[in-house]
């Protein structure tokens, strides 16, 4: 219970900050409308970081030790062999639930902006603040960024963490494990996030895709079903190759 506890309220907290970031750019008539001059995917990329630090640090707080706040992390861990199957289920129930109950929080906090955004793109613009969506559309290539972006996440937490390695190198410090992963976050959005918006956590882009499905949205148009696989799928598998060659190599 403390699990799902931790997962819930560490992903709610990602989601508030991550979701909200977007927000604040893409929607009109607020202070942070297109990046405030310092470009939207630097300030993007910078609030996903700082949301998933603040997201570890509450689900640690809460009774989740580790913090996956991503299905795709619980998978990869899995395979790992370091996550207990009896447990994904409480990880998982946890990630998904925080991640539409975060959505919701940014739509109240946000709420006089989405009827403010109208216009040319305003439908894009409000879907965009729930979840992710193709530069370019094309299903293989979409797949495979968000199985690479995944893969280089779970392989990286391994390495900050050495999950499964002889005890040979420098070691983290207590506490400096978030830093150091939203610090990976960060880099994956600057580096891997610009042909489909980096979802590479499966809960972070169905659990608000829910949301803004169901919530009385002025123009929200379409909530994309089309594409919602792709960010569900791809992340799991790129996570599952990571914990497998965390476990052989």
């Amino acid at each position: 219970m403390s699990i799902l506890l931790g997962e819930l309220l560490g992903t709610m907290m990602l989601i508030i900050l991550g979701d909200g970031v977007v927000a604040n750019v893409v929607l009109a008539k607020n202070k942070g409308q297109g990046g405030g001059g310092g470009g939207a995917w630097i300030v993007i990329t910078a609030g996903w970081a700082f949301a998933v630090l603040i997201g570890v640090f509450t689900a640690q707080a809460f009774g989740s030790g580790g913090a996956h706040l991503n299905p795709a992390v619980t998978f990869g861990l899995l395979a790992a062999g370091v996550v207990p199957a009896g447990d994904v289920v409480f990880y998982l129930i946890g990630e998904f639930v925080g991640a539409f109950i975060g959505a919701v929080i940014v739509w109240l906090a946000y709420l006089p902006h989405f009827e403010a955004t109208r216009g040319d793109g305003s439908e894009g613009a409000k879907l965009a603040v729930f979840s992710t969506g193709p530069a370019i559309r094309n299903t293989t290539t979409n797949l495979i960024c968000e199985i690479i972006g995944t893969f280089v996440l779970v392989m990286g937490v391994g390495a900050i963490f050495q999950i499964n390695t002889p005890v040979t190198g420098i070691q983290v410090a207590g506490g400096l494990g978030p830093y150091l992963v939203a610090c990976l976050v960060w880099g994956i959005g600057l580096s891997l996030g610009g042909p489909t918006g980096y979802a590479i956590n499966p809960a972070r882009d169905l659990g608000p895709r829910i949301a803004h499905f169901v919530l009385p949205i002025a123009g929200k148009g379409d909530s994309d079903w089309g594409y919602s696989w792709i960010p569900v799928v791809g992340p799991i598998i790129g996570g599952v190759i990571a914990g497998v060659l965390l476990t052989i190599l």
